[in-house]
């Protein structure tokens, strides 16, 4: 592999706008950038972690830190996935050694990871969970978007709510809804009765994570999407059965190398596969966007919350995302 040099730094990113889910209020993020460089080529990650498993940036940055001397020893994909666990830090190192092979080899990831050349794909666009009357309003105002994602709280009521009002104000928008975890099995079935009257496409993570067992036997016209209960390549199997789809996130996964297993696996499996990100620049979409290959629903919105979003940047239009491989990923010329 031949030694490396590490530089890991850590960015603050701004909000637009204050965004809502159940349980948690965002101005903003931060994140993580991992480099390597041989001295030669350059290969580069983005990762934010998991912050409902206490995987901030400080600890993606203390994980990549400890292993600093390994890494620049020298270290490929495979190597990266026992040297760390699950999760953001693994994330934005493989998601680096990626580009960094891209560039030795020539060859753009896309290609590395056994795919077709990449094409534009339909992205939902994220509506965070406010008054009916402020999402409704939003959704008029997102004219760019075909597709649209609710985030909804648990609160049953103002949740229908919500509903109602968005499909009123979109009849033509595809619609899909997150709940965060927000209800259990009793409160699940008025909340369904509703999807299936507005139309909606599917439903993500009504549970609580280690809640999956409640969805044996239960039968929804709803597609039922795993986002919590789908962290790593391990848990797919045990989601057959209980969900419709699986929902890809690379800072969930551990990386590309990890995200492209589910999807596969997955699809083996009979199950759906659906990528999504936890926000952040378009450097972090863009190995989300290979998985988005492989996919039935992409969710990769997250630069259009950022106060800024760092060029080269993804290009969104018509309700679709594009990632040229200059942003991330290209191959650059062969090396000699």
């Amino acid at each position: 592999m031949g030694a490396l040099r590490l530089a890991v730094e850590k960015v603050r990113l701004p909000f637009k706008a204050p965004f809502r889910i159940a349980g948690f209020v965002f101005d903003g993020l931060d994140v993580v950038f991992a480099t390597v460089d041989d001295g030669r080529h350059r290969g580069r990650g983005e990762a934010a972690g998991v912050y409902y498993l206490g995987d901030g940036v400080d600890q993606v940055m203390a994980a990549l830190e400890s292993h600093r001397s390994t890494i620049e020893a020298g270290i490929d994909r495979q190597a990266l996935q026992s040297l760390l666990p699950a999760g953001g830090a693994r994330n934005a190192l493989d998601c680096a050694l990626w580009e960094l092979e891209s560039k030795r080899s020539g060859k753009p990831v896309w290609q590395l990871a056994g795919l077709p050349p990449p094409k534009p794909l339909l992205t939902t666009f994220t509506l965070g969970a406010e008054s009916a009357q402020h999402m409704a309003d939003a959704a008029r105002g997102y004219t760019v978007a075909r597709a649209l994602k609710l985030k909804l709280t648990g609160e049953a009521t103002l949740d229908i709510e919500r509903v109602r009002a968005v499909r009123a104000a979109r009849p033509d928008a595809w619609i899909g809804v997150d709940a965060n975890q927000g209800y259990d099995i009793a409160g699940l079935r008025p909340l369904i009765d509703v999807l299936v009257q507005e139309r909606v496409s599917q439903l993500e993570q009504p549970l609580k994570r280690g809640r999956e067992a409640d969805l044996d036997g239960f039968s929804s016209p709803v597609p039922l999407i795993a986002d919590e209960s789908a962290q790593t390549l391990a848990d797919v199997a045990g989601l057959v059965g209980r969900f419709s789809m699986v929902n890809i996130k690379l800072d969930k996964c551990g990386g590309l190398t990890e995200g492209l297993a589910m999807a596969r696996e997955a699809r083996r499996l009979g199950l759906g596969v659906m990528v999504g990100n936890m926000v952040g620049t378009s450097l972090a979409m863009a190995p989300s966007f290979i998985v988005g290959q492989l996919c039935d629903v992409v969710d990769l919105d997250g630069p259009t919350f950022l106060k800024h979003d760092p060029p080269p940047t993804i290009t969104y239009a018509d309700g679709m995302i594009w990632c040229d491989e200059t942003v991330w990923g290209s191959s650059g010329r062969p090396a000699a």
